[in-house]
């Protein structure tokens, strides 16, 4: 029961506000996509965030049971999470011990990455649970490797790269402890049973009535004979030999199959998709902790402790280092060449890294190991109650869709029209009216084929914007950014015919937009 408390103390604080913050530019996009019909999903796949389509189609089906309030747009992201610091604690249980998996959960539960993404309408939770779930079931079949093993193996790491491609990277660390084993053996990879209580000297205690085998401290390898595995209570000995490399193969090859075509789709919708990152640079790396973490001083505190856990398993440190450098690095020098370095892609790698800090902390009394993982969650106490009023980042920077739906709600009249500018914005500041008002928003003046008719996030206006505002006696005009003089902000043939029939009545400036009342 090692997961338990984790899992639990994780489900408490990733509900805790989940509903508090309104839903970001990211999360309506999900919910844009998510209300669409199964065909409108492909046809939108076909023109961008392909590879978010997948969990598009997942959040189509939550959707239709259980609405689009925020709460319910983020709780399978919540519940993810929950898994995913279980998962953890029976993982690090298994490489290093029941006190280090303990540790390295309730670690993961009191991180402010693991409330950021809890609490969001995207993939990456999700991914994070399955790449933890994806590594459990390897290390179990590598222990006993039979192809039913292996399936299950398969289709966690099938499902993983269908909800987000580049967590995929973890497949390299994969593969580096399935070499290793098929030339060593699993003690050599570190995957041999530590000392002290873990679930599977439970279960080998519980099959033979007996105590379980007796193993040397972490990384001493006593039960290992001529570089091999003892076999326990007469199970089959540990994977060896090519024959676990092409079980590996096997196991990953529905993954391949079925990622490829999202892989060959995004990639061509890389240049519109990903047109905000920028190439990777070499200060990137230094920051990554704090901008992974949430938190730079939780950030740093990890970095320390996960180095020091490093230290202190040996090779048994293998699988969750790998699980957290080669995804990173991976990604950042794919990053230095094409526009991928973005750092929640690496969310993932967040529990390997807890289960490393864990076993640092597993080394001292529970006592003092549990103040650790308090002290963790009082530093990034400021960053967990800031995510929970707003998710933009930086958090300086607010958006607040819901205040100006509240404003044009309380002085709409019959007849009036809104104008949105600019309208290809990744602030989609038309989504964000639409979801707060929903049916009950002016009338979209300007649009001849919506989102929906586009196959796309965005909407398309009219070729002759005055002829189109003609019939309008009063827009609400919607801008980016704080100005003074909205009006004058407009650009094009937009703004010439709004500025040549109307005349701005009032303003209101809110957090990262400003909404003005037109009128003849």
């Amino acid at each position: 029961m090692v997961w338990a408390a984790p899992g639990l103390l994780t489900l408490v604080v990733t509900l805790a506000g989940v509903g508090h913050a309104q839903p970001w530019r990211d999360e309506l996009a999900t919910w844009s996509a998510a209300t669409r019909t199964v065909p409108d999903l492909v046809r939108l796949a076909g023109t961008i965030d392909a590879a978010t389509g997948p969990y598009y189609l997942l959040m189509h089906g939550w959707t239709a049971l259980f609405g689009t309030l925020p709460t319910a747009l983020r709780l399978p992201s919540a519940l993810a999470m929950a898994g995913a610091a279980a998962l953890t604690a029976r993982l690090g249980a298994r490489l290093a011990g029941s006190r280090a998996g303990l540790l390295a959960g309730l670690l993961l539960a009191v991180l402010p990455v693991t409330s950021r993404y809890g609490q969001e309408a995207r993939p990456y939770a999700l991914a994070t649970l399955l790449a933890v779930l994806g590594t459990l079931l390897l290390v179990g079949a590598l222990d006993r490797p039979t192809w039913r093993r292996f399936a299950g193996y398969a289709v966690a790491v099938a499902a993983l790269g269908l909800l987000h491609l580049v967590a995929l990277t973890l497949l390299a660390a994969h593969a580096l402890v399935v070499l290793l084993v098929a030339a060593r053996g699993t003690a050599a990879a570190g995957l041999d049973p530590p000392a002290g209580p873990t679930p599977a000297a439970d279960e080998a205690r519980a099959t033979t009535g007996g105590a379980a085998p007796a193993a040397g401290p972490p990384g001493d390898g006593a039960h290992a004979v001529a570089g091999g595995d003892t076999p326990a209570a007469g199970r089959p000995v540990g994977a060896r030999g090519p024959g676990v490399v092409w079980r590996w193969l096997v196991a990953v090859l529905p993954a391949a199959v079925l990622v490829a075509p999202l892989v060959l789709t995004a990639g061509g919708q890389r240049g519109r998709q990903l047109d905000w990152v920028r190439l990777a640079r070499v200060d990137d790396l230094a920051a990554l902790p704090g901008a992974l973490a949430q938190s730079g001083v939780v950030g740093g505190l990890l970095v320390g402790l996960a180095a020091l856990g490093a230290g202190r398993l040996g090779r048994r440190a293998l699988l969750p280092g790998a699980a957290v450098l080669l995804p990173v690095l991976l990604l950042f020098a794919a990053g230095t060449a094409v526009p991928l370095w973005v750092t929640r892609y690496l969310v993932f790698t967040v529990p390997f890294a807890c289960l490393l800090a864990g076993a640092a902390l597993a080394g001292v009394r529970l006592a003092p190991a549990l103040a650790v993982v308090t002290l963790a969650g009082l530093l990034g106490l400021p960053d967990q109650a800031a995510l929970r009023r707003t998710h933009e980042w930086p958090r300086t920077a607010p958006v607040d869709y819901a205040g100006v739906a509240r404003i044009v709600a309380g002085h709409e009249q019959p007849g009036d029209a809104v104008v949105y500018s600019p309208r290809d914005s990744w602030l989609f500041p038309d989504l964000g009216l639409a979801y707060h008002l929903g049916a009950r928003r002016p009338r979209d003046v300007l649009v001849v084929r919506d989102q929906r008719q586009r196959a796309d996030l965005w909407a398309a206006e009219c070729d002759r914007p005055a002829a189109c505002l003609a019939d309008v006696d009063r827009v609400w005009l919607v801008v980016t950014g704080r100005r003074a003089d909205p009006l004058a902000a407009v650009p094009g043939a937009k703004g010439d015919a709004l500025r040549d029939a109307f005349t701005v009545r009032q303003v209101w400036p809110r957090p990262g937009l400003t909404v003005a009342l037109l009128t003849r």
